[in-house]
Order: structure tokens, then sequence, then C-alpha cells
């Protein structure tokens, strides 16, 4: 009998299977052991389709940036680079063996649409988590 061990070791294929399956819309360009999906979201009728990169890198956070349309300057929750801060790093640790298209996208799709109502009203109706060095269960 075989015996089976969870790698630690970046799925490239396993990403680009979940991705076709779940977000077809979306392309991937595969450099070394990263991959990066590119494609449009689609929230809601009413709001703007968004063209969103994200970076899966093995064990590193992936990266998310919206290529389309512009975001305003100094939008919430996005980092220095203008990636898009999904999550605190205290409250869900990343690995490889996680799939963008199950947890990453998901949250890529609820940021655009908290990041919508931001615009229209001031307010962030999604979860924010105080970065102190507390950890929380939001």
């Amino acid at each position: 009998m075989a015996k089976y061990f969870k790698t630690q070791q970046p799925n490239i294929l396993a990403q680009i299977g979940a991705m076709k399956s779940k977000y077809p819309q979306f392309h991937s360009t595969v450099k070394g052991v990263c991959v990066t999906f590119t494609g449009e979201l689609m929230v809601k009728p009413e709001l703007p389709i968004y063209t969103v990169s994200v970076e899966y890198r093995g064990d590193q956070k992936p990266l998310v940036h919206i290529i389309s349309p512009s975001l305003v300057e100094n939008a919430k929750h996005t980092y220095s680079d203008k990636s898009l801060c999904l999550y605190h790093p205290d409250n869900f640790n990343w690995h490889s063996s996680r799939l963008v298209a199950k947890e990453i996208m998901q949250w890529t799709i609820a940021w655009i649409y908290f990041y919508e109502y931001w615009l229209q009203s001031g307010e962030w109706i999604g979860p924010e988590v105080s970065h102190s060095k507390e950890k929380t269960n939001e």
C-alpha cells in the first residue's frame, strides 16, 4: 500500500486546475514556482468590471492587484505596492497547499464590493482587524 505525504512544495498544476474550474475567465502565466492569474471579475451588474491580477508565490502570501479600473489614491486596505490587504497575517496562515481559487478569490471579490461601497458612502463595511500585536477572531 502506498503512503501519501502532504507536500509543502508549491503545486502549480493544482492552482491552475482549481482556477480553470472556478474562474475560467482567468488566464495563467507560469514563471518558475510562481503563477500569475489575470482576468475579469463582475461582482454585481451595476458595478464596474474589474481586471485583477493574482500572483501565487508558494508559501509567500499571494499578491493581488487591481489592474483596472484604477483605484483611488490612498485606497483603504491596500499596501504601499498597491496590492490588496485581504487578511491580517496573524489571523490567517497562508501556505503553498492552500488554493488561490478557494481562499484568495472569494476575499478579492468581497474586497471589491467593500471598496465600491466605501467609494459611495465613505464607510468600509467589510471586516477590519487592528494592526496591533493582538490576534483577533474576525
